[in-house]
C-alpha cells in the first residue's frame, strides 16, 4: 500500500537524518491524516494519489507565483517538495499514450459534443490520476470534442 511506503520512507528518512525530505513526507502524511479524519475513512491507493496530485498542482502553482515575484528561494524550496511528492506518483504518461486514452475514453463514453466532456472525464479520471494534469486532460478533451 503507497500510504504504508510513505510512512517507512518517513522512518527511513529519520534514521538518515534527512531533515528535509522528513519535512515533506510529514507534510504529504499530514495531508493524507487530514482528509481520513475529515471523511471518517481509510484512504485507498486511488485516494492517496488524488492527494498527492493535489499537493503537486499546489507547488506548482506556487513555484509560478514565486518565480513571477522573483522569490527563487522560495521556488527551490517548492521544486524540491515536487520532486519529493512525484516520487510516489506513478510514471507520467507521455502525449502518444494520454491521445490514445482520450481516444479511447470519447468512445467508451459515446461522446460526440462538448456537453458529454462530463461523461469522458469521468472515463478518463481514474485512469489518469497522478500520471497527468488533469488541466492538459482537459484540454484534450475538449479540443477532440470540439470545443
Amino acid at each position: 500500500m503507497l500510504k504504508q511506503q510513505i510512512q517507512d520512507d518517513m522512518k527511513a528518512a529519520m534514521r538518515a537524518g534527512e531533515k528535509d525530505k522528513l519535512g515533506v513526507i510529514r507534510l504529504i502524511m499530514a495531508a493524507i491524516k487530514q482528509r481520513e479524519v475529515d471523511e471518517r475513512i481509510e484512504l485507498d491507493d486511488a485516494q492517496v494519489l488524488a492527494v498527492l496530485d493535489k499537493m503537486v498542482k499546489q507547488r506548482r502553482d506556487s513555484i509560478a507565483q514565486y518565480d513571477s515575484a522573483g522569490r527563487n528561494d522560495l521556488a527551490e524550496v517548492e521544486r524540491f517538495e515536487v520532486g519529493v511528492i512525484q516520487a510516489y506518483l506513478p510514471e507520467a504518461l507521455s502525449e502518444s499514450e494520454l491521445s490514445a486514452l482520450v481516444e479511447a475514453a470519447v468512445v467508451e463514453a459515446g461522446a460526440s459534443e462538448m456537453r458529454d466532456m462530463g461523461k469522458v472525464m469521468g472515463v478518463l479520471r481514474p485512469k489518469v490520476q497522478g500520471r497527468a494534469d488533469m488541466g492538459a486532460v482537459s484540454a484534450l478533451v475538449r479540443r477532440r470534442l470540439g470545443g
